[in-house]
């Protein structure tokens, strides 16, 4: 369906790959050692694109199916095929589900709460537990019973909306990592990787006024289908399969977060 000659129909976007752009944390040496690790690194990517007109929010379903059926959208934007190869999406997209993702943290003493008793030890071990498995992943110590186990005894650190926040969402899909993730003893890793990924991925602007420094950012996390059913971020879900559209109305850029679920791929 085309709008051209229907001058009451909301012009189709046009995207942009934009390949020179650059994300520093996915480029920073400790942070790739830290994501092979976590049986990350190879599975994990941030890509951009820019778009040609004002983003409006109440627009975003229309926004996202514009998005994934554009043809330099549709060949650039890569995902991981079941065999562990990067490939590009490359199909008819039929249908988007899209969750607002609240974007509000500015500061890294959100995750301060975790120093409490039974966690994190104050200097920075995070305390072990018995062994358990929650969809493949393991359990291990009490961070990772906070971020997946509702009966958990510290669950009710982070409430349903502070679980809701981007910075949360990256926070835990760092800590939960891949299938053969070695994870960390220490918090600080978690933290420092969570804040420099986040520094990359969301834009800000400080208030002339009240000189406070707000997102502008919008973020979705999103799947899409295509014939055959969920094509995006893979054809099965998975909690650690996941991909985020940050948009950033100003640039009129749109970020993607990306990961697929597996082990590491020890390859250039």
């Amino acid at each position: 369906m085309s709008g051209s000659g229907d001058q009451s129909m909301e012009p189709r976007y046009i995207f942009h790959h934009l390949p020179q752009k650059s994300f520093p944390a996915l480029e920073n040496r400790d942070i790739r050692e830290r994501l092979l690790k976590w049986s990350m690194d190879g599975r994990i990517t941030v890509q951009a694109f820019s778009f040609d007109q004002n983003f409006k929010g109440y627009q975003r379903d229309d926004f996202l199916m514009a998005f994934f059926n554009h043809p330099e959208v549709n060949s650039n934007l890569k995902l991981l095929s079941a065999s562990g190869e990067w490939t590009t999406l490359d199909t008819n997209v039929r249908k988007v589900e899209a969750k607002n993702v609240l974007c509000t943290q500015v500061s890294m003493s959100f995750f301060d709460r975790l120093y409490s008793e039974g966690v994190v030890r104050e200097n920075g071990n995070i305390v072990k537990c018995f062994d358990e498995y929650h969809n493949d992943i393991l359990i291990a110590d009490e961070l990772r019973k906070v971020l997946l186990l509702e009966d958990s005894d510290h669950y009710d650190l982070y409430s349903h909306t502070d679980r809701e926040e981007f910075i949360f969402c990256v926070f835990k899909h760092l800590c939960l990592g891949g299938a053969l993730c070695q994870y960390e003893d220490d918090l600080g890793p978690y933290l420092e990787t969570t804040k420099a990924l986040y520094k990359d991925l969301v834009s800000v602007q400080k208030d002339p006024e009240t000189k406070e420094i707000n997102i502008i950012s919008t973020v979705f996390k999103v799947c899409a289908y295509d014939a055959n059913g969920l094509c995006y971020p893979s054809s099965n879900s998975h909690e650690q399969n996941f991909a985020y559209l940050i948009v950033n109305p100003l640039k009129r850029h749109v970020y993607v977060l990306y990961h697929s679920f597996g082990g590491a791929f020890f390859c250039n």
